[in-house]
């Protein structure tokens, strides 16, 4: 179940995306942070405990909304827009 609902931006247009090899759908306007959670309930684990992370500070300081390009390049998932195209990789492998 997604952690998040959208309740705006509805009518924007729909940027396709992959999360963990599947296929995705977000809003043009949403970062990787809200595009991510509107599809599963967390973003990622954490690498000490493997405890189920969302980001914390929503604004990219507290560094708990990484994730990576199938490339390997990591995006802070909070500031990073979304982008057509984009092959995210959270870890998680759980998406709804």
């Amino acid at each position: 179940m997604p952690l998040l609902r959208r309740i705006a931006r509805k009518d924007h247009p729909v940027i396709a995306f992959t999360l963990d090899g599947a296929p995705c759908e977000g809003r043009a306007g949403d970062t990787l942070l809200s595009a991510i959670l509107n599809r599963t309930e967390s973003l990622r684990r954490t690498e000490f405990t493997g405890e189920p992370r969302a980001g914390f500070c929503q604004m990219g300081a507290c560094q708990d909304c990484w994730v990576a390009t199938e490339a390997g390049e990591r995006l802070r998932a909070c500031t990073t827009p979304l982008q057509p195209g984009m092959n995210i990789v959270t870890g998680t492998a759980r998406v709804a």
